[in-house]
């Protein structure tokens, strides 16, 4: 037989649900589910693996509750399921802390092996039976990938001058990025912990250009990340590495709403997009700017799809920033609702369904507060924040007077940063740098 997930029960066209079913591999039979949404199983499932002995099953999923939509920070954990008769699954990690990749799930002398998010970084650990992590990839890196054979185990590992090396145990078999190191161009952030009005710690990271090409006081730009429920990592990103290239000194961070810092963390924000979210990124902001190599006047934001929200909010909030880059944003969640393709349900997960409350966290609320120049970037195939929302940021900015450019990729999608045509990717990075240079310039 095979063991696969599958939504299979009646409602799975209204919730994230999805079971373990066993489907026979050689007749023509009905699949057999091992755990059971039709019989109230709360469950969306991930990756599945047996156990080499043929016992059980682990597999990383996440409890989305009795609505099968209560997925905001729901946190993947690892799920052990005795292949007997009656069994039921039970979860082995800890909800409030632990939060795994959903795509690395390996065995490894006899016990499952996780990537557990941490703090800006990703762990590879194996997982005991009492629940109980041991580290075997660790520190400041981001395990991206793992599997065995011939008794080892092998991990992609990118650290912050590689973006992956395969690694077993202590001996990292490759130098991929030896070239990129080689040019002594990349440059590694400083750990940054900022605190928030209320108290709360903010954690992130801030990037200088070279000291000799860029003496400074420089212009800083804050860089916020999509998702929500995602996080900035330790490991070497093109984002940051283009903008201090060219001078900048770049601050971002993970504030509430991220993942990796646990369940409160990411619950922090729900049915409050634009309160304390605002506050942390503002905060690592601030802190950054103490530094007297940063030039605490000149100041630039962008950040895409939540970061991309992030960023109009703020500039409905503070005429501070010099310029905003607006990119793939969710920017107005009422037309949102029913038009994107992670679902109709998102957009109330997040803000609630009261119109006052859900217009209280929406930019496009707020866009008559907007003075901030602003570059809405957008692909026209984008189906997860649908190209209508960057194009009518930019024509209400536009409407009123605000300084907007609208950059349209044609044949590209929601994924355009990380995987977009070659092309359109070094075009992009040559708009944005021409933009900072106009409105928030080096020199």
């Amino acid at each position: 037989s095979l063991v696969v997930s599958m939504a299979r029960h009646a409602s799975r066209e209204q919730d994230l649900r999805s079971d373990v079913v066993k489907v026979a591999a050689r007749e023509l039979a009905e699949p057999v589910a091992l755990t059971d949404a039709d019989q109230g199983a709360t469950l969306d499932v991930c990756g599945i693996r047996a156990s080499s002995d043929g016992s059980v099953l682990w597999f990383v999923g996440s409890d989305v509750g009795e609505s099968g939509r209560d997925f905001v920070a729901a946190q993947s954990g690892l799920f052990e399921l005795p292949l007997s008769e009656g069994a039921t699954p039970r979860r082995l990690t800890d909800l409030e802390t632990v939060d795994l990749l959903s795509d690395v799930l390996v065995e490894h002398e006899g016990r499952p092996v996780v990537a557990d998010q941490r703090r800006g970084a990703v762990h590879l650990v194996r997982v005991g039976e009492d629940g109980a992590l041991e580290d075997l990839v660790a520190g400041p890196v981001v395990v991206t990938a793992a599997g065995t054979g011939g008794g080892a185990l092998v991990a992609v590992v990118a650290t912050a001058l590689s973006s992956g090396e395969l690694v077993v145990g202590d001996t990292t078999l490759t130098d991929f990025s030896a070239d990129l190191v080689a040019t002594g161009r990349v440059r590694t952030g400083t750990e940054l912990t900022a605190t928030a009005p209320d108290g709360y710690p903010v954690h992130g990271w801030l990037t200088l250009p070279d000291p000799e090409r860029y003496p400074g006081p420089r212009p800083t730009i804050l860089l916020i990340h999509g998702g929500p429920f995602a996080q900035y990592t330790h490991a070497v990103f093109d984002e940051v590495q283009g903008l201090v290239e060219a001078g900048y000194a770049v601050v971002h961070g993970n504030p509430r709403g991220s993942a990796g810092y646990g369940r409160a963390h990411g619950l922090a924000i729900k049915n409050g997009f634009g309160t304390v979210d605002a506050d942390d990124v503002l905060a690592l902001l601030d802190a950054a700017l103490t530094d007297d190599a940063l030039d605490a006047d000149r100041v630039g934001v962008m950040g895409g799809s939540y970061g991309g929200y992030m960023t109009a909010w703020l500039t409905t909030r503070t005429h501070r920033f010099a310029g905003a880059i607006v990119e793939r944003g969710f920017l107005d969640p009422v037309s949102f609702v029913g038009s994107s393709d992670i679902g109709w349900f998102f957009g109330m997960g997040y803000l609630g369904e009261d119109a006052d409350a859900v217009a209280a966290q929406s930019p496009m609320a707020h866009v008559g507060a907007v003075r901030t120049p602003t570059l809405v970037i957008h692909s026209e195939q984008d189906w997860r924040c649908p190209v209508e929302q960057g194009q009518r940021w930019f024509v209400e900015l536009k409407r009123r007077g605000v300084h907007s450019e609208l950059l349209l990729f044609p044949g590209e999608g929601h994924e355009l940063t990380r995987s977009g045509r070659p092309s359109h990717r070094k075009a992009r990075f040559e708009h944005v740098l021409t933009w900072w240079a106009t409105h928030l310039p080096v020199a």
